[in-house]
C-alpha cells in the first residue's frame, strides 16, 4: 500500500500558493510605491487644481478664516472640502463672469461637485482625526504650513509616521491657544508658555500603534 507523506487534501493548497506567489510581490511593490509616492509623503507635492484657487488671496490678503470653507474641522475627523455653494456665496457677485471660474459656474448649474485634487492624502491604513488636534490647540500651519502665502497649496510636511511620532512625543512645539488655531502667523512667546498650555489642556498624545492604525 502506497503511503503519502502529506494527505491528498494538501493538493488544495497548490492554487492558493500559486496565487500568493503572484499577489504578494505585486502587493509589496504597490505598497512601497504608494507609501513613497508624491501623493503621500513627498514634501513639495502641489497638484494642479481644476480651478486656480489662491489661498494667498483668500486666506492671506482677504483674511478668510480656514473654518469658513473647512467647516467641519472642529467637529469631525475630516476637514471637509467646501461645496460649490460656499464658493458661490461670494462669487455670484464677485468676479461672476471670470473665465477662471468657468468650472465653478458649471458645477453650480449642474449640481456636480468640482473635482478638487487632494493634496494631503494619508494612506487608508492610517487613522487621523482633525477635530482631535484642532480642539486641543494644534494650529493649521503646524501640518499645512503657511497656506496663507500659497498660490497653489503645497505639501510642506512629510506626513510620515516618524514625523507624527515626533509631535506626539513632544507636543509642546505645536500647541497654541485654541483661539489662535487658524492664525497663520502666530508665534509662541517662549517654551515655558508652551509647556503651560500642554499642562492646561492635559495633552498626552498616545504613541501606541492602535492610535493611528485601527
Amino acid at each position: 500500500m502506497t503511503r503519502f507523506l502529506f494527505p491528498k487534501t494538501t493538493n488544495l493548497l497548490r492554487p492558493v500558493l500559486i496565487l500568493l506567489s503572484v499577489a504578494v510581490p505585486v502587493y509589496a511593490v504597490a505598497f512601497v510605491w504608494y507609501c513613497f509616492s508624491p501623493v503621500t509623503i513627498d514634501k513639495g507635492y502641489a497638484p494642479a487644481q481644476p480651478i486656480p484657487y489662491s489661498h494667498a488671496l483668500h486666506a492671506g490678503e482677504l483674511g478668510i478664516d480656514c473654518r469658513y470653507c473647512h467647516s467641519t474641522v472642529e467637529a469631525t475627523g475630516k476637514a471637509s472640502i467646501p461645496p460649490t455653494q460656499v464658493c458661490m456665496n461670494c462669487h455670484q457677485t464677485v468676479r461672476s463672469q471670470s473665465p477662471k471660474l468657468a468650472e465653478l459656474r458649471k458645477s453650480y448649474s449642474t449640481g456636480e461637485p468640482v473635482e478638487w485634487v487632494r493634496v494631503h492624502d494619508l494612506p487608508d491604513y492610517v487613522y487621523f482625526n482633525h477635530s482631535a488636534h484642532v480642539t486641543r490647540g494644534v494650529g493649521c500651519s503646524s501640518c499645512h504650513g503657511r497656506v496663507d502665502k500659497m498660490e497653489t497649496v503645497t505639501q510642506v510636511a512629510p506626513l510620515s509616521m516618524a514625523w507624527c511620532l515626533d509631535c506626539h512625543r513632544n507636543p509642546s512645539q505645536n500647541i497654541r491657544p485654541k483661539d489662535q488655531v487658524t492664525r497663520m502667523d502666530w508665534q509662541p512667546a517662549d517654551a515655558a508658555s508652551q509647556n503651560t498650555l500642554v499642562n492646561h489642556y492635559g495633552t498626552k498624545p498616545s504613541t501606541d500603534c492602535s492610535t493611528c492604525h485601527r
